[in-house]
């Protein structure tokens, strides 16, 4: 574990002198860090136009007597197939039911189990619940991403299905994933809702498994408040998926431009977890933006990381491949730090001005950290623990941090700072 003065380094300029705010110093900022909650976003008012554009319009519903192209909803999606090069999108009403969808359209049998990663929010495990399987959780490794030693354990057991997931923004090793999960002849799907925008090695994440699935929630690169989409190439997963969205009495026709899969409509039933046009209008405007956006979040994590590298104590999330992440959150570990050490390190951040969270806090329920997950791993967060010790240990060292599109380059340095002047005031374990 840490002990005091592990970590000491001598402190940037930046921020006033003397000891860390906890112990009664001057915090390094007091305007608020700014983060979804707060209302900050990334909108111009041509994208707020566009949503009021829609209310006035006064057809909210995506299936009325307009050709699927020429609804707000078709033309969103059209743009995802566009921006992604994909075939198919579909627009949801969340992020959890895109990947439930995703699920749902490859047609599994009931209740088969399906993979996920112990790090990763609980929408994940839910959204299998939701499709009517089975959640088979899998370790993840010193960077939190899948680990694929465990991954091959898993399949060798049986799992008919992995879902993968971007968390916080770093790319998973697709390439890797999906050649293993090919020996096995198992798909994949992509939760890629916490890594709308990022890439691996040029390619989209969200376009390397059966399907990828996304968020349009308040703190994803594209904010509507609430809803999702699916991506495929496969029509017929696809095809299921609409059906299943909502598509009712022949409307999945409107979906394809000429022959459709021979998917029965009738067959399936209708969850109704489709997206209305006043979202879809202000998504679709969104995405104009989205270039831009990613370029902020990768400039403001590279100022972050190059302040963070070679401080001794912290150890940066390392990403699978150059730039192979979002940028919108920073994920670091305290090495050897126990889950008490932490939170009190995040404490002392937010006492800088600065947003920060422990994963594995005590004090929190926080359902990032799977112990968390009662309805799936029970009661005891102890046993829970016991069942994926090596995912509870560096969750354990794990603090995140809200890194907005806005930030800029002060806030950036008063990031480092607070890092810099709190670490070698934390306390032993």
């Amino acid at each position: 574990m840490l002990t005091h003065g592990d970590s000491a380094t001598s402190p940037p300029t930046i921020g006033p002198p003397g000891p860390p705010a906890v112990l009664g110093g001057t915090p390094i900022r007091t305007r608020p860090w700014p983060t979804y909650d707060k209302g900050d976003v990334w909108i111009s008012e041509a994208d707020e136009q566009a949503a009021i554009g829609a209310i006035r319009e006064r057809r909210y519903f995506r299936y009325d007597t307009r050709p699927h192209a020429e609804t707000h909803t078709g033309r969103f999606e059209q743009g995802l197939c566009d921006y992604f090069g994909v075939r198919h999108a579909l627009a949801c009403a969340s992020g959890t039911t895109a990947i439930a969808l995703g699920l749902l359209g490859l047609g599994l049998p009931a209740g088969s189990p399906v993979a996920c990663p112990a790090f990763t929010f609980a929408a994940t495990p839910s959204a299998i619940l939701l499709a009517g399987h089975r959640p088979v959780v899998v370790e993840c490794d010193e960077d939190l991403h899948l680990d694929l030693e465990d991954l091959r354990r898993a399949l060798a057991e049986g799992v008919a299905a992995v879902v993968v997931v971007h968390m916080r923004g770093f790319a998973g090793d697709m390439p890797a994933i999906c050649a293993l999960a090919a020996e096995y002849g198992v798909p994949v799907i992509e939760d890629a809702v916490p890594a709308l925008g990022a890439a691996l090695d040029g390619r989209p994440l969200g376009t390397f498994g059966r399907a990828g699935a996304f968020s349009t929630q308040s703190d994803k690169a594209l904010n509507t408040g609430e809803g999702g989409f699916l991506l495929t190439d496969d029509p017929e997963l696809y095809a299921r998926a609409v059906v299943f969205s909502g598509a009712y009495e022949g409307r999945l026709a409107r979906h394809f431009g000429g022959d459709r899969p021979p998917v029965d409509d009738l067959a399936h039933p209708i969850f109704g977890v489709r997206m209305d046009e006043i979202r879809a209008a202000l998504a679709g405007a969104l995405l104009t933006g989205l270039p831009a956006k990613l370029t902020a979040h990768h400039r403001n994590y590279a100022h972050v990381a190059a302040g963070l590298a070679d401080l001794p104590g912290v150890a940066l999330r390392r990403p699978v491949a150059p730039g192979a992440y979002l940028g919108e959150a920073l994920v670091f570990r305290l090495p050897g730090a126990t889950a008490a050490q932490s939170a009190w390190f995040a404490a002392a951040i937010r006492a800088e001005g600065i947003d920060a969270r422990a994963l594995a806090d005590p004090g929190d329920t926080n359902v990032r950290v799977f112990w968390n997950w009662r309805f799936l791993v029970g009661p005891d967060p102890a046993a829970a623990r016991a069942r994926w010790p090596k995912t509870a240990r560096h969750l354990d060292e794990a603090i995140d941090i809200p890194l907005s599109a806005n930030l800029t380059a002060d806030d950036c340095d008063q990031l480092v700072a607070a890092v810099t002047r709190v670490l070698p005031a934390l306390p032993p374990g």
